[in-house]
């Protein structure tokens, strides 16, 4: 008997004598609330956030509610690690590599220059060694973690001037995510990470004299094409950037069985959701941003060598004085290089001939 109707036909001393009453008190609701560092108006971004927490609400009955609120309202957007960390708010969605500053190794658990794409981090992630090793790494930071969708390929940026040479980096004020400044920064650019909400004013005012974002329908939203023409790719920071769901170990630790399996199901249905999401609603994007006068350019060969020859160069460094980065970026590393070679068999050859045909 479905134990709802079993308490909707018993009078209380039958539940009591049945002893069930127990059951009934854990019926409790918790209310999550999931901090994001996104605004609202980006509907893929913080749309996952939504997703999480419509299904982990609908999923769980209402015993566990999840509402979510955009970037500013509860915390600032970078503010969401140490809300989680500290108990302010039992969750959030972000992207890791805004806490580089932290620790380099938060950029592995979403996007590092150079590194794997969106289907080969899933990979890693889920098949691979990435949960684990990103698990040891957050506990010290009294998070659990989940991947929480990616935006696949990200484009280069809008800038104000065309790029073709190395030395036009030069003096670049650029926003961008933090890692990806460290390469850029040899390079001679003087790298900003500004919130999404404030980067058309900042390159408007020429604040910045280029900035990036996501890809073609984030930055149709945004109205960059109105302030920088110049839209360059491939964005070789972020071959892939998977988001993530971090939950404060204590909140976690409190849920039962039931809601955890939920939690990672709603998880892995949003992160799927907004893959999807991007892949889908790009193609048309771009062809807008065109369609209103943007330049899609390809970044020189010698820039993009310039910019690889640097990061390898930033990898070794971080080899030698971070020994949590040595361990996981060994074993990302070789996965990424099977990968690769798979890849340049497979996915690699099918989709260089599909897009030698005019149909």
């Amino acid at each position: 008997m479905e134990r709802r109707k079993f308490v909707q036909g018993a009078g209380m001393a039958g539940i009591l004598a049945a002893g069930v009453a127990p059951a009934v008190h854990a019926q409790q609701t918790i209310r999550w609330r999931m901090a994001s560092s996104f605004p609202k108006s980006l509907d893929t971004l913080f749309g996952t956030a939504e997703t999480f927490a419509r299904i982990v609400t609908a999923a769980s009955g209402g015993r566990l509610t999840v509402s979510a609120h955009p970037a500013g309202e509860l915390v600032p957007a970078f503010g969401v690690l140490d809300a989680v960390q500290q108990g302010t708010v039992e969750c959030c969605n972000t992207a890791s590599y805004y806490f580089v500053g932290k620790d380099p190794v938060f950029g592995i658990d979403c996007a590092i220059p150079f590194g794997m794409n969106t289907r080969q981090m899933t990979a890693w992630f889920f098949h691979g060694n990435g949960l684990t090793l990103m698990r040891e790494f957050y506990r010290q930071y009294n998070v659990v973690n989940f991947a929480l969708g990616n935006t696949t390929a990200q484009m280069g940026g809008w800038y104000r001037k065309e790029i073709n040479s190395v030395d036009d980096l030069k003096g670049l004020k650029f926003r961008t995510g933090t890692f990806a400044g460290r390469v850029l920064a040899r390079l001679g650019v003087v790298p900003q990470n500004i919130p999404a909400g404030e980067i058309y004013q900042a390159l408007e005012k020429g604040t910045i004299d280029a900035a990036e974002w996501v890809g073609p329908y984030d930055d149709l939203k945004l109205g960059f094409e109105k302030v920088a023409k110049n839209y360059y790719y491939p964005g070789w920071w972020e071959g892939s950037a998977q988001g993530a769901l971090y939950i404060n170990q204590k909140a976690w630790d409190a849920l039962p069985a039931d809601l955890k399996a939920i939690v990672e199901s709603a998880a892995g249905y949003a992160h799927v959701d907004q893959i999807a999401k991007y892949d889908s609603k790009n193609p048309a994007a771009l062809k807008e941003l065109a369609a209103r006068g943007a330049k899609i350019l390809a970044f020189p060969k010698p820039v993009l060598e310039a910019a690889y020859k640097e990061t390898q160069a930033v990898y070794a460094e971080l080899n030698d004085t971070n020994p949590a980065w040595k361990k996981i970026y060994a074993d990302y590393a070789k996965f990424r290089a099977d990968q690769v070679l798979w890849f340049r068999f497979s996915e690699a050859s099918f989709d260089n001939f599909m897009q030698s045909q005019k149909a």
